[in-house]
């Protein structure tokens, strides 16, 4: 269980470092793998299914990314 509780917590860290891309392919692609690793982490955490978090987190991320545009996700537009 230390273990899981290490992974995730890098993983959470990591997620800090992702850009979110500007075309809406970028976006989805980096939504899906943000969503997928916090999906898997929360899996972790939580004791469930790591596959099972990432598969949602991922398809809900992806989605997520696919359906916003650039004016919407661009934080440093003042």
């Amino acid at each position: 269980m230390r273990i899981m509780t290490r992974l995730a917590t890098g993983t959470l860290l990591a997620l800090g470092l992702v850009a979110c891309g500007q075309t809406t392919g970028e976006r989805a692609l980096s939504g899906g793998g943000i969503g997928a690793a916090g999906g898997a982490a929360v899996g972790a955490l939580t004791g469930t299914s790591l596959l099972g978090g990432a598969l949602i987190g991922g398809a809900a991320g992806a989605a997520t990314g696919a359906l916003t545009s650039p004016n919407q996700i661009n934080l440093d537009r003042r």
